[in-house]
């Protein structure tokens, strides 16, 4: 028998259109490995609620490998370290892999290339970051061009199928067990919301990316109302690689419709890693002045408030307990919670960043970053901070009345009318008034950013 390859999984877990076991298993035995590495991202490790998530995409892409003759091998650790280790145990001459862009994950596989051989594919993305480029050969740095781009170079390539069987090696390693690892919450189990919703796992995202084809036609009218499923809901499962967007891409193009504005939201994926490509530390660096300079809010009290739904502004205060029920937010509503923390309450939009790496089962740092750079101003692509998302019109504008009524449910009682600013009236006693009315916050918003440019 061939001396065995170890496949190094990390967010790719899924055994479809996966080239990195493909390639693998016409080599030989397989050894297929997730290792879990908190020492490479340090402050970057998984957060909460995605921790939970891996759990039980993990616990699937055993069962799934198991179904194929193989299974999956825990170790927990540096993954350089892990993986000479694991070679040197079993024989393994080969390391495959899918490429990663977060620049932990970069360092990693340097590191992993100096112990050992290591081939990476590509597959997480409709085209490998940096390799969509200007006419002089440079990297984008705003997204409508990259778009365009890109549209040039797709559709991306037909979806494998998974694999008829995976080839064995003659003696497994050992193999951590999963539960060992207390990924899952337990004192408490504030999970319940989450597990009602999510299925993680391959076979999760394929149900969810089949009902989504049903609807993918009408999505540019559906995608900003709150109150209906208009988006995909795929984005944890892009995120943890349990689909490839290549099979998005395929399943939804002849959808007809505005399922165009999908596949331009699976372009700002590209465009996100095409970023943290160029600026590694985007998560924590501002990339524009006078960001550096701005005279940002530090208190705790409305941070927490904020946190934990407790505004007065019934569509943030939705958003954020649906955050913190399911580990997600609709996208619109997204943009509404991120705009009211930097603008309303002036706190650094890094502190926002953190607190969604930490509840989102979608924490992605490409995505994560870019998206919070661009609401606050301080991105390379950009909203300008002067533009200032109003909550309450926002709310009404996008027929936010039943969702406000799902999550923030001591408002339920309200009219459409009066529910998305309740009057003082009508206001339950157990509802918080406002930390901030919009036109102070938004004369406070003006001051602070004419203070930042004086310097």
């Amino acid at each position: 028998m061939s001396s065995p390859v170890i496949v190094w999984l990390r967010r790719d877990l899924r055994l479809s259109d996966q080239p990195a076991i493909a390639e693998a298993a016409r080599k030989g035995p397989v050894i297929p490995v997730y290792v879990c590495d908190d020492e490479t991202p340090k402050h970057r490790a998984m957060g909460a609620a995605s921790r939970w998530w891996l759990h039980h995409s993990l616990e699937r892409l055993d069962a799934d490998l198991r179904d194929k003759g193989s299974r999956l091998i825990l170790r927990h650790g540096r993954s350089d370290e892990v993986l000479s280790g694991l070679a040197e145990e079993t024989g393994a001459t080969e390391v495959h892999a899918l490429h990663h862009y977060e620049p932990w994950w970069r360092n990693a596989e340097k590191a992993v290339g100096n112990r050992l051989t290591l081939h990476l594919h590509h597959g997480n993305y409709l085209a490998p970051a940096g390799s969509v480029t200007t006419g002089s050969g440079g990297l984008y740095k705003i997204y409508t061009p990259f778009w365009r781009a890109l549209r040039e170079r797709l559709p991306p390539h037909e979806p494998e199928r998974r694999p008829q069987s995976i080839p064995a090696p003659s003696k497994w390693p050992a193999s951590d067990k999963l539960a060992d690892w207390n990924l899952l919450p337990t004192k408490p189990d504030w999970a319940g919301g989450m597990r009602a919703m999510w299925t993680p796992g391959e076979e999760g995202a394929r149900k969810r990316l089949h009902a989504f084809v049903e609807e993918a036609a009408a999505y540019e009218g559906q995608r900003n109302l709150p109150g209906v499923e208009g988006t995909s809901m795929l984005s944890p499962h892009l995120h943890f690689g349990e689909i490839s967007p290549a099979q998005v891409w395929h399943a939804v193009a002849d959808a007809g419709g505005s399922v165009g504005t999908f596949m331009g939201e699976l372009g700002w994926r590209d465009y996100a890693q095409n970023v943290i490509l160029q600026y590694p530390d985007y998560g924590s660096h501002h990339a524009r002045d006078p960001f550096g300079d701005f005279p940002w809010r530090r208190s705790t009290r409305d941070l927490e408030a904020w946190q934990r739904g407790r505004t007065g502004y019934p569509i943030v205060d939705a958003g954020m307990r649906q955050l913190w029920h399911t580990g997600w937010m609709h996208n619109r509503v997204r943009m509404i919670v991120a705009s009211f923390l930097v603008k309303h309450l002036l706190i650094d939009w890094r502190q926002g960043e953190q607190w969604f790496w930490d509840t989102l089962v979608d924490a992605d740092y490409g995505n994560n970053s870019v998206n919070w750079q661009w609401t606050a101003g301080s991105g390379v692509d950009a909203n300008m901070f002067v533009r200032i998302m109003a909550p309450l019109t926002q709310s009404e504008k996008f027929d936010s009345a039943s969702y406000i009524r799902e999550w923030v449910p001591e408002l339920a009682e309200l009219s459409d009318a009066d529910i998305h600013d309740p009057p003082a009236a009508r206001r339950p006693k157990s509802y918080p008034e406002k930390l901030i009315e919009h036109r102070d916050a938004r004369e406070r918003a003006l001051s602070a950013w004419q203070q930042a440019k004086a310097g």
